[in-house]
């Protein structure tokens, strides 16, 4: 009897003819070459690959029935090829899709299924996207409050949020931590944020932290008549980290932060939680080391569903430029984009930014960003609440001027946004000619 080197479960399949709603499908890059071969079997690898994620292993056994498959197998419903002049080397844009009903709503169990072994299989491997049906959306609930609840809590209708990032890391007293949030709330900020790796220290524990900021914030608030939100670092181990909400929270607390470390369980575990009123940025320092082998937009999707209201987003434009300029701004895309019930969550372009950046990233991102800025605030010439005002005033030219931001720091009135110019710069952002190739056919502006 002939032999079927394909399996017709897992082959004879297209993204069109799967029961959508029933399967996630994940979209791969895969790079695979065997130096010297002139016969190259990449489908013999995909199979190997889809059965690791789901039924089998690279020893079929007695067990492993056709009906087995039939119910549980990963399906290869996309093989894109990129075509290259090597022989021995196949390069492709691959989709698997895994019945929903092998893991539920277990998101880690899921993890395991799209990103788990088959990072050993294609040393070259990258997940790329991960298509979320109707069927596994409805186990989760999304974020609590999202872009819309944020706003509303801050009674800001249109315009991006600024946000302070406490530093140094740690080392600081609590009364030192108040003193620098008071100082960038008068300047206006929206939201503040512990860097990710402040924790319990021996002179500084959170609970003491979330005292002091909260009084520097409410006495801040009668000078200025404006809420401020704290993200309070809560991150610990699982068994930990929900004790430490409810004493946050109970204590005053109207944000906190998680780092991804904790986990994608743990994140849910919070957000979840109808005791826990109050919104959680995820931040995604852990994902860096992920990043060559996991997409951001997957994290950033991913992390939306399990509930975060604001998430760490990469630029170009940054002081870490880790991912390309598509690859940022889809990641923000993907946040914000129709999900089934799940709620927008804020996209947040990091590291090392400074407020001549804001039309650059306002234009790219949008308006329903929040700009996190750390030394880029803290380190105005005039201080810290110069700085805070600083990147108000960077985002009122943006949104609502029609000057250059050149000219609207002119203004005496924002000499604050001047001063960060004359010391940190700012970018105008290159073009690239795809319709008018040479310059000499570019259009000209008549000057009136």
């Amino acid at each position: 009897m002939y032999q079927r080197y394909y399996d017709p479960e897992i082959f004879v399949q297209t993204f069109d003819g799967i029961e959508r709603d029933n399967y996630v499908v994940a979209t791969y890059y895969m790079d695979d070459i065997l130096p010297g071969e002139d016969f190259i079997d990449h489908f013999a690898l995909v199979q190997a690959m889809a059965l690791e994620g789901s039924t089998g292993t690279w020893e079929k056994v007695e067990e492993d029935t056709e009906e087995v498959r039939s119910l549980f197998s990963s399906r290869l419903v996309g093989y894109y090829e990129i075509p290259t002049p090597e022989p021995d080397r196949r390069q492709a844009v691959v989709q698997l899709a895994f019945p929903v009903e092998a893991w539920g709503d277990n998101i880690p169990m899921m993890l395991l299924a799209i990103a788990g072994n088959c990072f050993a299989y294609s040393p070259e491997l990258r997940l790329l996207d991960v298509f979320l049906p109707k069927n596994f959306l409805t186990f989760f609930k999304g974020p609590k409050f999202g872009v819309p609840g944020i706003r509303q809590m801050l009674k800001v209708s249109e315009r991006p949020l600024s946000l302070h990032i406490i530093k140094p890391k740690m080392g600081m007293t609590p009364e030192q931590v108040a003193n620098q949030c008071y100082q960038t709330a008068l300047g206006g900020v929206d939201l503040i944020k512990d860097d990710e790796m402040t924790s319990d220290v021996s002179n500084s524990n959170y609970l003491d932290r979330l005292k002091a900021v909260r009084e520097a914030l409410d006495k801040a608030e009668q000078k200025t008549g404006k809420k401020v939100i704290y993200l309070l670092s809560i991150t610990h181990e699982p068994g930990k980290i929900l004790d430490r909400a409810y004493k946050a929270i109970e204590a005053g607390a109207n944000g906190l932060l998680v780092a991804y470390s904790a986990g994608l369980g743990t994140l849910r575990q919070l957000t979840e939680d109808s005791n826990i009123n109050v919104p959680v940025m995820l931040h995604g320092a852990h994902m860096i080391a992920a990043q060559p082998r996991i997409a951001w937009p997957v994290f950033a999707k991913l992390c939306r569903i399990c509930g975060a209201d604001m998430m760490l987003t990469p630029t170009i434009w940054s002081s870490i430029p880790m991912v390309s300029l598509e690859e940022g701004i889809r990641t923000s895309q993907v946040k914000l984009a129709p999900l089934a019930h799940i709620k927008p969550m804020w996209p947040m372009p990091c590291a090392g930014v400074y407020p001549g950046l804001a039309p650059l990233l306002i234009g790219e991102y949008g308006p329903d960003i929040i700009i996190p800025a750390g030394g880029g605030m803290l380190g105005h010439p005039d201080g810290y609440t110069a700085g805070a005002k600083a990147w108000q005033q960077a985002i009122a030219s943006a949104i609502s001027s029609n000057e250059s931001m050149l000219d609207f720091a002119k203004k005496p009135e924002n000499k604050e946004l001047r001063r960060a110019i004359e010391k940190w710069g700012y970018i105008d952002r290159p073009k690239s000619p795809w319709l008018r190739v040479a310059p000499k056919f570019h259009p000209k502006k008549m000057e009136l």
